[in-house]
This record gives C-alpha cells, structure tokens and sequence, in this order.
C-alpha cells in the first residue's frame, strides 16, 4: 500500500463524513432526539479522528477529540442537541473541513481558531471529563508490548490477532500507534508481543516487519468501528476479530489461519487472559463432546459474568454490521482522472471508427462493411457503459443547499424552509461540480429577493415559513433544474424601468414578459434598493447565464407577482459524447445532437418567409445558408430538420441530410469561444471539422424572428 495513496484515500473520505456530518447536524434541528442521527454525527467525527491519528496528524486528533467528548455526552442523555450546539457543532464541521484542506496543501492551520473552538465546546463537559491530551494513551496501557497477564481479565472481552505484514515499515506505518488508537476505543487489558517470526540477526532485513499481537480488549464498540481502526495496513497485514460471544470452532478457525501454525489454542486464549484454564477447559470438553452450538457467550452467561441479553445484542449488531458490509463490497471508489481518460479514450475510438467505417463504404466490400458495423454497434455500447460510470445523482449536490439555507435564513433573519425533489436524477459528473456556484447564487438570490419578511408574507395571506424549492427531472435527452420560491415575484415595471434607467433598452420598446426578465441577467443589473452582503451590487446573475452557457445549456425565468418565481435551468446529460445527425450546406457539413431531432421534411426552395405550415401549425424556420453566409446557391429542393427544444419547435433549412453520427464533442477554443449558434465541434472521419449546432439558441432565434413578425399578419404558405 503506497501512503500517498492512502493519505488521498483519507482526504476524500473524511471529506464525504463531514457531508454526512453536517447534513445530520441540520436534520437534528427538526428531532434533537433522533438516536440515529446523533450515532451518525458520532461516527463521522470518531472515524475522522482515527484516520487522522494513523496518519500523526495529532493537531486534528486532538480537536476532533474534543468535538467527540461532547458527542458522548450527548449519545448518553446527559446533554440536549440544542440550537446553540447545533450552531457550534456546524462550526466545528466547517474546522475540520479547513483543517482538511491544510492536509492537502501540506501547511498547519492556525492554532488559535483550533483552541478558541475547542474552549467553547469544553464548556459542554463536566470538569473531570475535559480531555488533556486525546493521543495520550490510558495510564494502565502504558506498559511494554510484550507485556502478558496483568491481572485476571475476564471472558467478555474481544479477542484481535494481528500479524503485521513485512511491507508495514517501508509503508510509512508504526505498528505501536494502531494499538495505541485502539486504546481509545476501549481498555487494553493484556498484550502478548510474538516474536517467533523474526529470523537470525544475519537474515534479518532491518525495513521488515516481524512482528504480531495477541490482545484481550474490552470495550463496547461494534466490531466495524474496532476493525476500521486497521483500515489503512489491512491490505498488508492479517487481522482477526472475534467478539466476546465468538464460539471454539471460530478460534480454531482462526489458528489454523495463522501462519505461526504450532501455536496452540491455550497459549493465546489462556496467556492473553481471553479465557482462564478450567473455563478453556471445559469450553473444549463440550465441544468435544459433540455440542456444536457452545459458544464463549454461554459460557459466561452460564457462569453469570454477563447477562444473557448482552450476549443477544452483541450477536444481533454482528448480523447488522455483516449486513451493511456485504452491501458496501459491492462498491468501489475509482480516480475520477482515471474515468476522465476513459472517456477521452473513447472519443478517440469513435473518431477513429468513424474513419474505418467511411473507407469500408468506399471499399464496397460487403464482409469489410459487415465487420465494422458490428464494430461501431460495439463501441456504442462501450460509449454507454463509460458514459454511465460518469453519472452521479444530483442528490448529493442538492443536499448542501440546506446548509446554506439554514446560514442565510438567520443572516437576513428569515424563515425559510428547503424542500428538494428529483434528487435520484442522474447527470455528468463533470456538469454536477460546475453547476454548483450558479445553483448557490440562484438559491441566494430566491432568499434575498424573493422571499418577503414574515410580516410582509401574513399580510399576503401567506404562511410566515417562506419556502425555496430545488427539483431537477429528465426531459428530451436534457436535465431540467428548477429552483423556485413562493415569495413576492418578479417586477415588471421595476426591471424595464431600471433597465431603461441604464440604457439597456429604449424607452418606447414593446418587450414581451420573458424579455424583461431576461435582462436580470445583464452585467451589472440590479434591482435592489439598497447593497447587502448577499446582494444589490449587480454582480452574479450575467455570471450564472455564462456559466450555464459555458455547459451549453440555457437558463430561463417564469414569475407571476405576489406568487412567486421560477428559474429554469436545461442542461446537456453529458458533456463528452453525443449521437448526432450530420447536415450539408453547401461544402460545410454541422451536426445537430440527434435527441433534438423531430423529423426532416424535404420542400422546394423559395425565399421572403421564415415559417412554414406544418400540418396546420406555424413552424419558424432558419436558413443556415443565409445565418453562416455559406457562399454558392441553394439546390433546388431543400430539407427543413425540424428540430425541439424545451417543448418549442423550429427548423432549419440545409442542403443535404447526411445520417446519423456519434459525435465527440470538443470545446472551440478562446479564440473562437464567441462563435454564436454553436455548442463546439466534433471531427469527422474523413478528418474534416464540423461545427456541433446550438439547437437551443437556434430555437430561440427563429422563435423571436416570428414574434416580431406576427404583428404583420402575413400569408402562411
């Protein structure tokens, strides 16, 4: 195991824990008494801390130390989730987070924000009960390893046999500090230190590992959290963890797996204190005897050194702790980068399979055309599978929003509830970490302006709770995100005022109601009477559009006054690759993202309207001809591609229809980032470069050219 490795291993999971850490802290606000919950936020803050010690990270050992104190109080009826600890537990999650990213940047945090926070959080334990130093081992562990015996121990303990790989040292790991992590966890009560392993000083390798442990270990930890304290040298070393209620057959078991094969069942059981000679004894006698089912646990139980439901519970949370197990196995955590260069991988495979297929169609030779048809059916159906191991449910996304609610709402003093849907929807993993920013500043934004005061809100005849919705569904190959509030709305007369104020439109301009509220999104705009720290400077909103167009997709507003306001995002499923139906105009050739594709329909050329009848309906069309100035005349039968996008159809006049295309979709660089109409280009198999269409703009254009021509009442033909 490679400690790089493994410390990123660290960083990425202790960053998911603060996750779940902080979304059980703001689910805690609603049920303070909510056992599960409260474990939840106690297992983040414990394994954190763990992790952190195997790593000598002892600054952040000792902070999370005292954060899991208070926890324990808690987890114990002594203490109450109150507003205020809640607040401070979201602080100490926030800490933890920065000190986290120290790791990563390999410098130490401040010490004073360390110890001012670990101050108020003392406060919440009882004086004897203020930790001194949380990597300090216990006083009675505080003897040699190979120490063995110390006093009669018991039979309700956890037996663990470790035998620590010969790679462990040159791994970077101290065999001591996982037993002194241990410590923490409950009472070391004996440890037998095994040297048969180590060879002659003369074949001796000074880098090698030699060593094992047998210890007797009491606590009331499950066996996950005793078996997670070895998580990061499990792949090097081998470990057996057998509970108190464990029976003889499972001991024998675990012997006859240790690589020191003579050791016998006695001199582990009897010398580590696990059990006492008579009680071996006759846990032996029975099982010779036939009886199967005798376990450690009845042994105790029959002797009354534990009560038969301790037993009960033990193997009940052994049966749960399995459970969960087998279903975590049958995930596995993968490098982003790595699925990155898969997907680049592909793309190459397409293009090149594209070229393959235009020679074979060259060629003529049936058995060559059949071979690659049955390659391309083949890479599409690796396209998919790649494409799948990038989507990532929006959920996760979603969920940090009700952190940022709960902060915002008492920063401007406002009750405002989060209620998210459509969190199982599934996109890009990619668009999922680049839509975040817009969606705060969205959410924000319905915050500040959207939802009114309480006062204002009950003399609406509203609930003084205002609401902020999050909701994403599929909708034609594209995924939807809608934020939406119940709160005042948008005003009309307020944003073309203002935006005639500003010279962004003339005074005397008819604007339709989505044009007005188009120009929120303008650079600078701003409605706000007065600069707070959430808004009013007129920064953001032309942010939010750019970042939304920069992932080709559009954003758009519906608001109805006094009621509320809905901000619309679409959006593509993926950014890489895309099926795509190939258009010629002229010598040029385009590609339209066939999902968008509703039917081709072929119509003698003529000019002087841009719509059509479509079967009784009015279809806005555009010449690509006349919209990229593609020099040379026009056939003399055109075809219209009707094309759809956000329930709104239009078409576009082109010259030939080539087919279907997989398309790899490429990025226009910055000196061609202000090509309008196109959402990137892809490369042809003939080598050639065509530009990747923006349907959604496209639609939109022809949509506005028919509105304004409306109002002439021209003949449709």
């Amino acid at each position: 195991m490679n400690l790089d490795d493994a410390l990123h291993t660290f960083i990425a999971e202790s960053r998911d824990l603060l996750q779940q850490m902080e979304e059980a802290l703001l689910r805690i606000e609603q049920s303070n008494d909510d056992a599960d919950t409260i474990n939840a936020i106690f297992r983040a803050a414990h394994t954190i801390k763990g992790s952190a010690g195997l790593f000598g990270l002892d600054h952040l050992v000792s902070f999370t130390h005292v954060a899991e104190s208070v926890l324990d109080r808690v987890r114990s009826s002594e203490l109450e989730f109150s507003t205020a600890l809640t607040a401070l537990f979201l602080e100490v999650c926030d800490h933890i987070g920065m000190m986290i990213d120290h790791v990563v940047q390999s410098s130490e945090p401040d010490p004073a924000a360390s110890r001012e926070l670990a101050e108020r959080l003392k406060n919440y334990l009882a004086p004897a009960e203020k930790p001194a130093k949380a990597v300090d081992m216990p006083v009675e562990h505080e003897r040699p390893f190979n120490t063995i015996g110390g006093g009669r121990v018991g039979t309700d303990n956890w037996h663990i046999s470790l035998r620590f790989g010969p790679d462990c040292l040159r791994n970077g790991m101290d065999p001591a500090s996982f037993i002194r992590y241990l410590g923490t966890l409950g009472q070391i009560l004996s440890i037998a230190t095994l040297t048969d392993a180590i060879p002659n000083a003369a074949e001796m390798d000074p880098e090698s590992c030699y060593l094992g442990f047998e210890i007797a270990f009491q606590s009331d930890a499950s066996k996950d959290a005793i078996d997670s304290v070895f998580e990061f040298v499990r792949d090097d070393c081998q470990i057996s963890i057998l509970p108190p209620h464990s029976r003889i057959s499972e001991y024998l078991d675990m012997i006859r797996d240790l690589p020191d094969k003579e050791m016998r069942l006695g001199e582990i059981l009897v010398e580590c204190g696990t059990l006492t000679r008579a009680e071996l004894d006759e846990a032996l006698h029975s099982q010779s005897s036939g009886d199967e089912l005798t376990a450690i646990g009845e042994v105790l139980v029959e002797k009354k050194l534990v009560h038969q439901p301790v037993v009960d519970a033990a193997l009940e949370k052994q049966k749960t702790i399995k459970e969960s197990r087998n279903a975590e196995n049958t995930l596995i955590r993968v490098d982003a980068a790595k699925l990155d260069h898969l997907i680049n991988l592909v793309g190459e495979l397409i293009i090149a399979g594209a070229g393959t297929s235009l020679i074979a169609r060259g060629a003529g030779m049936p058995e060559l055309l059949e071979s690659t048809a049955v390659m391309s059916r083949l890479v599409e159906e690796v396209r998919d599978s790649a494409l799948t191991l990038r989507m990532v449910q929006i959920g996760a996304t979603f969920n940090r929003f009700s952190r940022v609610v709960h902060d915002v709402s008492k920063e401007i003093d406002k009750e405002i509830d989060l209620v998210i849907s459509g969190a199982e929807t599934e996109l890009d993993k990619t668009v999922v970490e680049r839509i975040g920013d817009p969606l705060t500043h969205l959410v924000r934004n319905s915050m500040d302006h959207g939802i009114e005061p309480a006062e204002v809100r009950m003399a609406r005849g509203k609930p003084a709770r205002g609401t902020v919705r999050l909701n994403a569904y599929h909708d034609s190959g594209s995924i939807v995100i809608e934020v939406s509030d119940d709160g005042g709305g948008l005003n009309k007369a307020k944003i073309l005022a203002k935006a005639i104020e500003r010279g962004l439109v003339q005074p005397d301009a008819e604007l339709g109601d989505k044009e007005i509220y188009q120009l929120i999104f303008e650079a600078g705009f701003s409605t706000a009477d007065s600069v707070s720290n959430l808004s009013g400077r007129g920064v953001g909103m032309d942010v939010v559009r750019r970042n939304i167009q920069a992932l080709r997709g559009t954003i758009e507003l519906d608001s109805t006054e006094g009621l509320g306001t809905v901000t619309r995002i679409r959006l593509p499923l993926t950014l890489a690759i895309i099926d795509g139906f190939l258009i010629g105009v002229g010598e040029d050739t385009y590609v339209v993202p066939l999902d968008r594709v509703v039917e081709c329909i072929e119509v003698t050329a003529a000019s002087g309207h841009d719509y059509m009848n479509l079967r009784g309906e009015v279809l806005p069309y555009i010449r690509l001809r006349e919209l990229f100035d593609v020099k040379g005349r026009p056939s003399k039968r055109e075809n219209v591609v009707v094309v759809e996008y956000a329930g709104r159809r239009a078409g576009l006049m082109v010259d030939r229809l080539m087919g279907e295309f997989q398309t790899v979709i490429k990025p226009l660089g910055k000196l061609f980032g202000n090509i309008k109409w196109s959402g990137g280009f892809t490369i042809l198999g003939n080598g050639e470069v065509a530009l990747i269409l923006d349907v959604g703009g496209l639609v939109n254009l022809a949509m506005g050219r028919e509105e304004k021509a409306r109002h002439g009442l021209y003949a449709v033909r």
